[in-house]
């Protein structure tokens, strides 16, 4: 599945995984070596996220219902607990450095096609 963010045009990841199981939302990306910089995981539902057990720091996107950026994380470090907004219902963790060059904000609308 690609993700595009649809105020600008740019895909923000070629490859997004989904951890919609219990056991897939509680694994995520820990433990991994690396996350791709075409890649992301799409994390859901879930309010947020923490960086326990990861080799890796990376951004993040909070999504509401309608896939509308609620909130951002840019450059989580590894073991931290990341940010929790009241409208988040999903997330999608993303490499670090992807939402700076994609210049994608709060409010942006993404689309998984």
């Amino acid at each position: 599945m690609k993700l595009i963010n649809l105020d600008t045009g740019k895909t923000l990841a070629k490859k997004v995984h989904i951890a919609n199981t219990f056991y897939k939302r509680l694994k995520g990306l820990m433990f991994t070596k690396n996350l791709p910089s075409d890649c992301g995981l799409y994390i859901q539902p879930c309010h947020g996220i923490h960086t326990f057990f990861m080799n890796y720091n990376i951004d993040v996107l909070h999504l509401d219902s309608d896939n509308q950026i609620v909130a951002m994380e840019e450059n989580l470090a590894t073991g931290q607990i990341g940010n929790v907004h009241p409208h988040t219902v999903a997330v999608v963790e993303l490499p670090a450095g992807k939402i700076r060059t994609t210049q994608t904000k709060v409010g942006h609308q993404i689309q998984f096609e």
